[in-house]
């Protein structure tokens, strides 16, 4: 009965997501020439800018999916076991690692993190994951080096600078946080499947089964987020956040700020970024680059629905604070 139930409300808002999407790429314009004429023009900036978000998001929350399942089907306990050392300093070393060299998008990783914690990674594995993949994966650092006129000196900080943030980050969680920290526990039971003993082809039918129940799990929670962060940008105009001081202290405090709302896609953020050369410091501006791939508006809905509201409270106050010190450390450099 829970089965059905559930299936029931994934299938439901399975086709909510697709109609609203739906209803803001073709019935809104349609109907703008009927009878929504008098609507204000921020309105159509707000349906733009969200659907660039999504847009951008999306193929990168389908490949997100597609590697959850095929996590879920194919990736025991046992391998996960053999794969992570036991040290938790080689363990989120390891993990830094690996995921910088992952192309992934803040949104796309969540899903991912989520399989892999639910399948035995420890959480403090998976956060050195989680923030390194967005960050300095290799699509990044070349859409950062060609962003700042094939300057690689940015591209360079910004995978120095977010690498050292990304390991202090996940190693302070180590000494926090030792159960998974997921919401609901059948998660983590989930994952005790003996999905090796199927056949391929049944275990690949039960990849996609469990690829569009996470596409459509993460899927409203990404439209949800999107749509806050296109509001926000609409209706808050982000010359004026530098009304509260232009200070290398104050100007890296406010990028970061709006990079968490404007919650840019990281293959994409660095063009944007390397637009406000001429009104703050490089330094306010790695951390804009830095900060935004770590912690955005849309990906902290999205960390809410997967994990305990404690655990991602004391992350983004780890990031937000550590991000900050490394970046104002490399001021010094």
């Amino acid at each position: 009965m829970y089965r059905g139930l559930r299936t029931y409300l994934i299938d439901y808002t399975g086709i909510l997501v697709i109609g609203l999407v739906i209803y803001f790429m073709y019935f809104n314009e349609w109907l703008g020439d009927k009878w929504m004429t008098h609507l204000p023009n921020s309105f159509y900036q707000l349906n733009t800018i969200f659907l660039s978000i999504l847009i951008e998001a999306i193929p990168f929350v389908l490949i997100g999916v597609f590697i959850a399942g095929f996590i879920q089907m194919f990736v025991t306990e046992k391998h996960i076991q053999r794969l992570i050392p036991k040290n938790k300093f080689m363990a989120v070393t390891m993990s830094c690692v690996v995921g910088g060299f992952f192309p992934a998008c803040e949104c796309g990783i969540v899903p991912i993190v989520r399989r892999l914690v639910a399948k035995g990674v420890p959480i403090y594995a998976a956060v050195g994951f989680l923030l390194t993949g967005p960050l300095i994966n290799p699509i990044v650092i070349l859409s950062t080096y060609m962003a700042f006129g094939n300057d690689i000196k940015m591209a360079s900080l910004r995978m120095g600078a977010g690498f050292a943030a990304a390991l202090l980050i996940a190693l302070s969680i180590s000494f926090f946080f030792q159960s998974n920290q997921l919401k609901q526990a059948q998660e983590a039971a989930s994952g005790k499947q003996a999905a090796h003993k199927q056949k391929f082809i049944r275990r690949l039918e039960e990849m996609v089964k469990h690829s569009i129940d996470e596409f459509f799990d993460m899927g409203k929670y990404l439209i949800i987020g999107a749509f806050v962060a296109a509001f926000l940008q609409t209706y808050v105009a982000a010359t004026s956040l530098f009304l509260f001081g232009d200070g290398l202290i104050a100007s890296t405090f406010i990028m970061m700020g709006l990079a968490y709302l404007l919650s840019l896609c990281s293959e994409a953020d660095a063009f944007i970024g390397a637009s406000f050369r001429n009104l703050v410091p490089d330094t306010s501006i790695l951390a804009f680059l830095v900060y935004g791939p770590m912690i955005d508006l849309k990906n902290t809905i999205m960390l809410l629905s997967v994990f305990k509201a404690r655990f991602v409270v004391t992350l983004f106050i780890f990031i937000t604070v550590i991000v900050f010190l490394c970046i104002i450390l490399t001021s010094f450099i």
